[in-house]
């Protein structure tokens, strides 16, 4: 920070999410540091020092210190009482497991098998808090709303004289400018808006390799995973991955190859079919291409040494190619980029609990596939401190940058503790 006034701001901020208290927002930390947390106020959603600045600093400090293994991405959900908070809504939250009032981080994580570190943060925008897209959601919303009370109780609709038939009518430009006027009241730039979570990580991810960061391999849950969109983003820009999909994603043995479509001179609208050669026989689910080799193909692994021992299971490797119309081709000749399937299949268990695809090379040994699928765990840890510990989700400021600001220095904090954790020359206690 460039001023000697914010500099000593933020060690007092920084202070405060160090110190002991249940509380890690503004007036409780100003009262147990005895000063005005008007000023805090200030500095976290007025200040003009630059947070991207501050957040690219802390990144490659981290990436230096902690020479990470992987980098993972996840969100979590951050419970509000109100609706003024940017972001908030009712949404479904893997954090709090449900559909709740919240607002949603997406972060990026720098991780080993010791240590770990958030590299950025980003506050996902519901369609709600969109001026181009509130209007057409809340008539989604309250057909969907109308199809269910329909459904559960069609009698006491109609004898309450609630709408029978008709689509429900919404005041699309009453939405607008409510959504407008609380963009306003939180600061919200004109170019955010809704975006789904996969992209605000890509965006990210490239914001990060313009500080010349790049993940030696990113790994993600299913929330990601799933989505091939997701996957090419990340083929696009020559980042490896392992992450975890559903079983019943559709994929291509690995050995299958596309052949020339035949034509017999008639077709739809008397056209040949295009030049693009195709695979001959339907994909199949993950779960199915698993099963199909059977229990036998799967090896007994050790993938680290857990609080209570080694963990270890059961694991089935395949090579497959993964399909679908969304999913890109190495070229002209209709090709379906290869990769590894990986399925967790514990002995007692009638099918596998979980499966991951990776674009790590084809001689990538059993062992290591296992531990880039299985590194996700080192985020948890970190949510535990950065929420329990330092306040994470205690800011209850109501501005865009505020949000931003507190994630940033609670990424400070987490990282201080971090590097003290991992010199033998701290100070500890007896």
């Amino acid at each position: 920070m460039a001023r000697s006034d914010q500099r000593a701001k933020g060690e007092t901020y920084l202070r405060g999410l160090l110190l002991d208290g249940r509380r890690k927002s503004m007036q409780p930390m100003a009262e147990r540091l005895g000063v005005d947390h008007q000023g805090l106020q200030q500095f976290v959603t007025t200040s003009t020092w630059d947070t991207d600045a501050v957040r690219a600093r802390l990144a490659r400090t981290a990436v230096e210190a902690i020479g990470p293994v992987a980098w993972a991405v996840d969100d979590s959900g951050f419970p509000k009482d109100g609706t003024n908070s940017p972001g908030v809504a009712r949404q479904y939250s893997g954090t709090l497991g449900k559909v709740a009032n919240c607002q949603i981080g997406v972060s990026v994580h720098a991780v080993t098998d010791t240590a770990s570190c958030p590299l950025h943060w980003r506050l996902f925008l519901p369609e709600s808090w969109d001026t181009a897209k509130a209007g057409p959601a809340a008539i989604k919303a309250a057909n969907a709303t109308r199809r269910r009370t329909l459904k559960n109780g069609p009698r006491a609709t109609a004898a309450a004289g609630g709408p029978t038939g008709a689509e429900v009518e919404v005041d699309v430009r009453a939405v607008t400018e409510a959504a407008r006027t609380r963009r306003d009241r939180s600061g919200i730039p004109e170019d955010e808006g809704h975006r789904p979570k996969w992209i605000l990580v890509v965006e990210m991810l490239d914001k990060l390799a313009g500080h010349g960061l790049r993940p030696p391999v990113l790994v993600a849950d299913a929330g990601y995973g799933d989505n091939s969109r997701f996957r090419a983003a990340l083929d696009n820009r020559d980042i490896a991955y392992s992450v975890q999909l559903q079983g019943e994603a559709l994929a291509h043995a690995g050995e299958a190859v596309p052949a020339a479509q035949d034509w017999p001179g008639t077709g739809r609208c008397g056209r040949p079919p295009a030049d693009t050669p195709v695979y001959p026989d339907e994909p199949v689910s993950l779960a199915r291409h698993v099963a199909a080799a059977g229990r036998e193909a799967a090896l007994t692994l050790t993938w680290r040494e857990g609080s209570k021992g080694a963990l270890s299971s059961q694991f089935v490797f395949l090579r497959v190619r993964p399909a679908g119309h969304r999913v890109p081709r190495d070229g002209e000749d209709g090709v379906l980029p290869e990769r590894w399937l990986i399925a967790q299949w514990p002995d007692g268990e009638p099918e596998p609990v979980t499966y991951w695809l990776s674009s790590l090379p084809a001689g990538t040994g059993a062992v290591d596939l296992v531990r880039y699928a299985k590194i996700r765990w080192r985020i948890e840890h970190d949510y535990r401190e950065l929420k329990t510990g330092l306040g994470l989700d205690h800011f209850e400021g109501r501005s865009w940058q505020g949000w931003h600001r507190h994630v940033t220095l609670v990424t400070a904090a987490h990282l201080f503790l971090t590097l003290l954790r991992g010199d033998p020359k701290a100070a500890a206690p007896a």
